[in-house]
């Protein structure tokens, strides 16, 4: 049976209450003071994880501290990822190190939340090692951050122990989408906008789903109510997420496609470039692809993860699609949008890969001729079904079959860049360029960097840029 995930506006209203009371708490701290709370937030793994930190800076901001870009703040928070294990890792040294910090900082609170965090031998490793976290949240549960702050405070007086007064409040799912809570936009002229939160897919190598939760999509109206709000605050650019943006409005009721949705968010005259990510091959649609194809606002750019070329491992990677079936798909895309740029991700050494399934491999990348391409060597994530299987792949083999998988797509990329040299393409200015400050850096509609003379005002801007030069992996360009 479908269902539909209404916001939940007494919740929204009973945490806003909490924003206001801690907010008065530290006016009056800072009357006697005159010193502002600071915070920090570090911030590992993907574009949803970037987004759930704008809703934390936002929510902190209301409550009235500032921000500061090193972690000798009044409030240090560390969103985690979990899909690889040296992303936990350099979890564990960043926490060593602001131990060391707290030490010397009277009131000083650290929060540790993400992916990361819904992983019970973490939580327990976080717990035994680091007893000076004070607050440890999931990834269900970020719009309870000032609730569980105000615990945290409140426990000050329970015990001289720090692991007496660590608050955790972990949720193993849900079904609370919870609207209309402050957040931080890192950019005023673009934005990142949820449209579906989990994974139903439990790919056998990812933990997503276990620490992400089920899928649950948003009401097209509440995601169309937040992008025009957007427009009307300048953005012209928004970016929909998901971990797969493709199975949007499947649990809804009445259901609603993901191009049903790419078309009404089209109408809304302020936005001028529509992106989205991330797309799973078995879901995207003929459908998507013709409304891609029709747009002059969706942006050419397709993030389309293949993982291995290889039918036999595909399957049993659980990605109910062949090598075949993932080729006719770039064939009808590519013939639908002729100019469309497409990156994607790649594991090497998944376990029992062969010397023949790594040239399956190959092979896709050539036909293909990706823009660009993430490639991870496989690593082993306890809970998920293969960490446990047998034939893991030789580190030395599998580091070679990554190197020559390396080569292949570099190839592949130089080609594809140069393509637009000496064509005057639109460019939406992101910023400065933090390695010559007389130049400007932006986006193509396919996502390639672009850099170029020009003034700091144009920041926010699309402009006509000349590209004069290709680099590989951006351009060299001149205001048209």
């Amino acid at each position: 049976m479908n269902k539909t995930y209404n916001t939940n506006e007494f919740e929204a209203n009973r945490q806003l209450e909490i924003i206001n009371e801690l907010k008065s708490r530290y006016d009056e701290e800072y009357q006697r003071t005159k010193v502002k709370k600071t915070f920090h937030i570090v911030t590992f793994g993907c574009q949803m994880n970037s987004r759930d930190s704008e809703k934390i800076s936002g929510i902190l901001k209301q409550i009235g501290y500032i921000e500061t870009d090193t972690e000798d703040a009044d409030f240090v928070l560390y969103n985690t990822c979990t899909v690889r294990e040296n992303a936990n890792n350099r979890v564990f040294g960043r926490l060593g190190h602001v131990g060391k910090l707290k030490k010397n900082r009277p009131g000083m609170l650290v929060a540790v939340c993400g992916c990361m965090m819904q992983e019970t031998t973490a939580v327990e490793r976080v717990k035994k090692s680091y007893p000076f976290v004070d607050i440890i949240f999931g990834t269900h549960n970020i719009f309870k951050l000032a609730e569980l702050i105000k615990t945290r405070i409140d426990n000050e007086s329970v015990s001289d122990k720090h692991s007496d007064r660590m608050v955790i409040d972990l949720w193993k799912d849900t079904d609370m989408i919870v609207e209309n809570l402050p957040n931080d936009r890192k950019y005023p002229f673009k934005a990142g906008v949820n449209i579906i939160y989990g994974c139903n897919n439990f790919c056998s190598y990812c933990i997503v789903p276990y620490v992400r939760g089920r899928e649950r999509s948003r009401n097209p109206e509440d995601i169309l109510e937040e992008i025009r709000a957007l427009a009307n605050d300048g953005v012209k650019e928004v970016m929909l997420l998901g971990q797969n943006v493709n199975s949007y409005g499947k649990n809804l009721n009445p259901q609603i496609s993901f191009a049903q949705l790419l078309k009404e968010v089209e109408k809304i005259d302020k936005i001028k470039r529509i992106r989205f990510m991330t797309s799973h091959p078995k879901d995207l649609s003929q459908e998507l692809i013709d409304v891609m194809g029709a747009s002059k606002k969706i942006c050419r750019h397709l993030h389309l993860p293949l993982q291995s070329g290889s039918t036999r491992l595909l399957k049993i990677m659980n990605r109910k699609y062949t090598k075949e079936d993932y080729l006719d798909l770039v064939d009808r895309i590519r013939k639908a949008v002729p100019d469309i740029s497409l990156t994607t991700d790649i594991i090497v050494g998944f376990p029992g890969e062969t010397e023949e399934d790594f040239m399956e491999t190959i092979d896709v990348v050539k036909k293909v001729g990706f823009d660009n391409a993430f490639t991870f060597l496989y690593s082993k994530r306890a809970g998920t079904p293969a960490a446990n299987m047998e034939c893991q792949v030789d580190e030395n083999v599998a580091k070679e079959r990554f190197d020559r998988l390396l080569d292949e797509i570099h190839a592949s990329a130089a080609k594809a860049a140069g393509r637009d040299v000496n064509s005057v393409k639109d460019v939406l200015v992101e910023e400065v360029n933090s390695q010559n400050e007389d130049l400007l850096t932006g986006r193509l509609s396919n996502n390639m960097l672009v850099h170029f003379p020009g003034d700091k005002s144009l920041i926010g801007e699309i402009i006509p840029v000349y590209l004069e030069e290709s680099k590989g992996f951006y351009y060299i360009g001149k205001q048209a």
